[in-house]
C-alpha cells in the first residue's frame, strides 16, 4: 500500500529529474569535446524539460535569451512535467487499489 500523500511522491520525483537533468547538462557541457558532441542519452534525460522549451517558452520568447534564464526555464520544464506526471500516475494508481480493494 502506498502511504505517501500523492504530492508528497510526485514533488520527490521532481526534484529527483531537475538532479538527473542537471547532472546531465553538466557532463554534456563539460565534456562535449571529449564525446565530439552532446553526451549519449541527453535527450532521453532531458526529454521533458526540452517539451516545455520548444512548446511553452520557445513561442513566449526568442531563441536570443541568455545562457542562465534558458537553463532555469529547462529545469523548471523539467519539474513541472515530471511532476505532473507522477502525480496523475500515483493518483490513479491509488483510485484504482481503493476501488479494487
Amino acid at each position: 500500500m502506498i502511504k505517501y500523500h500523492t504530492m508528497t511522491i510526485a514533488v520527490y520525483a521532481g526534484i529527483a529529474a531537475v538532479v538527473i537533468g542537471l547532472v546531465a547538462f553538466t557532463l554534456s557541457w563539460n565534456l562535449w569535446d571529449y564525446w565530439g558532441g552532446p553526451m549519449p542519452g541527453f535527450q532521453v534525460l532531458l526529454f521533458p524539460g526540452n517539451l516545455t522549451l520548444v512548446y511553452i517558452w520557445h513561442p513566449l520568447f526568442t531563441e536570443e535569451i541568455n545562457f542562465w534564464p534558458k537553463l532555469i526555464l529547462l529545469l523548471f520544464g523539467q519539474f513541472v512535467v515530471v511532476f505532473c506526471i507522477v502525480g496523475l500516475f500515483t493518483y490513479l494508481v491509488k483510485k484504482l487499489r481503493t476501488h479494487a480493494s
